[in-house]
């Protein structure tokens, strides 16, 4: 009997060390997911390449509002206030010292007169023909010192305007509530296919170059200048509270796995093939086609055909049938007494 109880409760005990066991790995399995996911940013839903991108594309600082707000590129994917639609993106010139050094500020309209910075744009002179871009990330969006430096084959016509005498800094004037006509707000996207649409729209003829060192010294100007509503708002989404022990975006997009610096590809760019493709490849194709098969083919088949055929049937057959025919057939002497007369009226009336 005690043998029985003893095997009895040996068996108890194994089965509930065997499904301890299990639940430890499932929990374990449940942390190890957690700690892997790649969770969404806020600095993931505006692509600081794309906006130094489309800065070198545009007219105008004008242009370049319109660039960053077309509803047909998407180059935003930023909500800062949660309301389920884009925010509109203000391009503002800010006050600066130096003649040499332009600063443009995009800001994020999110409320009424509430607005938050997301980034800037340094424009310096180095010399008369030479010109130096820098986009800077807002500090609590992306980071410390998250700097691009694009480097443009072509250098855009419009960076003249802005060391001509007449040149007019350019102040947005939209604002909560008032949008331009051609501004139609759309719902943020999931951040993988947001990466998708836009790496479309960033030219790989540039390169962007990462740095830690800002060409703009005069960093008095940017922190006096800023609006900082969102974050001020929510001081706990500031990007050191988000990303804890993480230095900056560049960092943080290299800690992420299965991500490479969201670098885009030859293959992810669209724009500039279609544009290159266009002012070569059609105008190539057209003339040595259309010309090549319609004089070769037209007149080497109709004029060879249609004066061979009619003129040998037509004056072969009927005069050669008709005279043949009517004498030697058996008709009433009615008819060949009606053919004289007809002839002879005809004469006479001539």
């Amino acid at each position: 009997m005690k043998y029985k109880n003893n095997h009895f409760k040996i068996k108890i005990f194994f089965s509930i060390l065997f499904f301890s066991i299990i639940g430890l790995n499932s929990v374990y399995a449940q942390d190890t997911t957690t700690i892997q996911a790649n969770s969404e940013d806020i600095s993931d839903n505006l692509d600081l390449e794309a906006v130094a991108s489309i800065f070198g594309e545009s007219k105008d600082l004008e242009d370049f509002e319109k660039r960053l707000n077309d509803p047909q590129t998407q180059i935003s994917n930023l909500d800062l206030n949660g309301d389920g639609e884009v925010d509109y993106l203000r391009v503002m010139e800010l006050s600066n010292d130096n003649d040499n050094m332009h600063t443009i500020s995009i800001q994020s309209i999110i409320g009424k007169d509430q607005y938050q910075e997301v980034a800037t744009i340094d424009v310096k002179k180095e010399s008369e023909k030479t010109t130096t871009v820098q986009v800077v990330g807002n500090v609590d969006m992306y980071g410390p010192n998250y700097c691009i430096t694009p480097h443009y084959p072509v250098v855009p016509v419009f960076f003249t305007f802005f060391w001509m005498a007449a040149y007019r800094p350019w102040y947005s004037p939209w604002h909560w509530g008032y949008h331009p006509p051609y501004f139609r707000p759309w719902r943020p996207y999931p951040y993988n296919r947001y990466r998708s649409n836009v790496n479309v729209h960033i030219n790989v003829h540039n390169s962007y170059n990462r740095t830690n060192v800002r060409i703009n010294n005069n960093v008095r100007v940017n922190n006096s200048t800023r609006n900082n509503a969102y974050f001020k708002n929510n001081p706990d989404k500031s990007f050191n509270k988000r990303n804890p022990g993480v230095t900056n975006r560049d960092q943080l997009a290299n800690n992420r796995k299965g991500t490479t610096r969201d670098k885009p590809t030859t293959r992810d760019k669209g724009v500039n093939t279609d544009r290159g493709y266009k002012s070569t490849g059609k105008p190539a194709t057209k003339p040595s086609t259309r010309p090549s098969t319609k004089p070769s083919t037209r007149p080497s088949t109709r004029p060879s055909t249609k004066p061979s055929t009619r003129p040998s049937t037509k004056p072969s057959t009927r005069p050669s049938t008709r005279p043949s025919t009517r004498p030697s057939t058996s008709r009433p002497s009615s008819y060949s007494r009606q053919s004289p007369s007809r002839s002879s009226y005809s004469r006479t009336r001539h």
